[in-house]
């Protein structure tokens, strides 16, 4: 039996799903190593977005039961998906501009999107780069900048980095000044997070 909610732990939560980003999300294209699913799983609650997307078709599920920072888990809901058309189509339908991390000649700097429009981000595989089929369906490419002779950041990294300029254009635009959810959405959300 679970011990009934203090008020403090209600304004909190209140406090954070208010901030919630109902039109930000990111897709992990089959992210292999369980440390990098948890790590941007923290990084998603950090930086206020709800909802991820999970695509495994040749990596094994992640188990993230027993990883450090697992417990980021339990406030971003989790969407698990096999078709890579599939899930593009009912991203764009939801409004989305689909963008993938990659390195080609036509990439172009994260600083030049506008992530106050709804986005849905595909962090590529850590050593394979995005899947053929998602790369078939998703043109538009996104990279950091960097300065060094490594030519890439570690995926959740890179997640965290991509996050937080979302994030700034986001707040600078007024984003998370009012909540993003419906009043409805909102108390559904309350109930089901008041018992975790």
């Amino acid at each position: 039996m679970s011990r009934p909610i203090t008020e403090r732990r209600k304004r909190r939560i209140d406090a954070v799903l208010a901030k919630r980003q109902k039109s930000l999300t990111m897709v992990m294209d089959n992210i292999w190593d369980p440390h990098n699913v948890s790590a941007v799983l923290r990084s998603c609650d950090a930086f206020g977005v709800s909802d991820v997307h999970l695509y495994y078709t040749t990596s094994k599920w992640p188990d993230l039961g027993k990883k450090s920072s697992a417990s980021a888990k339990k406030w971003v809901r989790r969407t698990r998906h096999i078709d890579a058309e599939a899930m593009v189509s009912q991203l764009r339908s939801d409004g989305c501009q689909v963008l993938r991390t990659g390195f080609s000649a036509d990439a172009r700097p994260v600083m030049d999107f506008d992530f106050t429009k709804p986005t849905a981000i595909i962090l590529s595989n850590e050593h394979n780069g995005t899947a053929p089929e998602i790369a078939e369906v998703v043109p538009d490419e996104i990279y950091i900048p960097m300065f060094g002779m490594v030519q890439s950041f570690n995926v959740s990294v890179a997640a965290a980095i991509i996050l937080y300029e979302a994030s700034k254009q986001r707040q600078e635009a007024g984003l998370y000044d009012a909540p993003s959810f419906s009043e409805e959405e909102l108390a559904q959300m309350q109930s089901e997070w008041y018992e975790r």
